[in-house]
C-alpha cells in the first residue's frame, strides 16, 4: 500500500494495473481459543475476540452475550453486518426492534444508536461481526464510537 497522498489533481495518475502486496500473515488461527480483547470486552459488557488479519478496509470480531445479557447502548461512524452464530435474541436498532436467532445476519448502519439482547436465559449468544472501520481509519480516523450515558 503507498503512503502517498492523493489529491483530485492526481486522478490522471490512476494505474493501469496493480501490484499484488501479499502480507506476512494470511490466516488466524484459533481465534477462539486466544485470550479476548480485554479493553474492548469491558467496553461492550461482553466478550470479544478480535480477528487479527490485515485488511485495510474491513474488521472481523467473534462476541458473545451471556444468558440473559445485554451490550450497551452505543453508536459508531462504521456499518456493521453481524452474523448469529448461536442463540436468539434481538437488537435495538435507533428504536426498532430486530429479532435475530442462529442463521440470520443484521445490519446496523452507521451513526445508529443500538444495543443486542440475549433472551436465551440459560444459553449463550455469538456472532460474528464486520465492520469497514478501518478503511475509515485509513481514510484519517474517521472512525468513532460513543457509548451511551
Amino acid at each position: 500500500m503507498s503512503s502517498k497522498q492523493f489529491s483530485s489533481a492526481n486522478f490522471g495518475q490512476t494505474n493501469a494495473q496493480i501490484e499484488v502486496q501479499m502480507p506476512k500473515r494470511l490466516a488466524h488461527v484459533g481465534i477462539e481459543n486466544s485470550e479476548v480483547s480485554a479493553q474492548f470486552s469491558a467496553q461492550r459488557k461482553h466478550p470479544v475476540h478480535i480477528v487479527d488479519l490485515p485488511s485495510n478496509s474491513i474488521s472481523m470480531t467473534i462476541g458473545g452475550l451471556l444468558p440473559g445479557d445485554r451490550s450497551n447502548s452505543h453508536r459508531h461512524t462504521y456499518e456493521t453486518i453481524a452474523y448469529i452464530l448461536e442463540g436468539r435474541g434481538y437488537s435495538m436498532i435507533e428504536g426498532q426492534k430486530v429479532e435475530w436467532q442462529k442463521g440470520d445476519a443484521i445490519y446496523i448502519p452507521n451513526w445508529a444508536w443500538h444495543h443486542h439482547v440475549n433472551t436465551d436465559p440459560k444459553n449463550a449468544a455469538k456472532y460474528l461481526a464486520c465492520e469497514n472501520a478501518p478503511m475509515l481509519q485509513n481514510l484519517g480516523q474517521l472512525a468513532i464510537r460513543e457509548e451511551e450515558k
